[in-house]
């Protein structure tokens, strides 16, 4: 019968922490894999569209290795502890993760400015909450909608327009 190690094993975090490391690698192979079914042709100044994809997988192998290597030595040593009995917000996590979600799942149907400006207004509501900052109610959801379009759409309109980067719109104009 194997025995499973007590929860005050000090063990316990470095495993913890391998398995984060690991899971980084991991993040970053699935980025490589994709990154292998983008053409690489080079573009301007002969760098090809792949490019960028390659260099984030190859950086997020490296910091996972890093990673790991730290756990397998002792842990991350430096790591500023907490105050005792603090707990992770998960309202906050969760409303941050449904903008990302929703963005990604949207951003072909409502185009690059909405989806964007969703996931700026959902992660806002998540780190203010987050923060313990009180509620304004509807003034809140409007200023964030504000400054989400506000943010996207010259973000938009730099890559369509001036860098000729196709990216989703809601209509064939370029300019929404």
């Amino acid at each position: 019968m194997r025995e499973t190690a007590p929860a005050d094993d000090p063990r316990l975090p470095s495993l913890l922490q391998g398995l984060v490391g690991l899971g980084v690698i991991g993040v970053g192979l699935a980025l490589a894999v994709g990154a292998m079914g983008i053409p690489s042709e080079s573009g301007y100044a002969g760098v090809g569209p792949n490019f960028l994809p390659w260099l984030v997988a190859v950086a997020l192998m490296t910091c996972g290795a890093f990673m790991v290597y730290q756990a397998r030595t002792g842990g991350f040593r430096h790591m500023e502890e907490g105050p005792p009995g603090e707990k992770p917000y998960w309202p906050g996590f969760v409303w941050m993760s449904a903008g990302l979600l929703l963005n990604a799942a949207l951003i072909t149907t409502i185009g690059f400015i909405f989806s964007c400006a969703l996931c700026f207004v959902l992660a806002s509501r998540g780190m203010r909450q987050a923060q313990g900052q009180a509620q304004a109610g509807a003034r809140s959801w409007v200023t964030d909608s504000i400054t989400g379009l506000l943010i996207a759409a010259p973000v938009y309109w730099m890559f369509t327009q001036f860098l000729a980067i196709n990216l989703p719109g809601l209509t064939q104009s370029g300019w929404l």
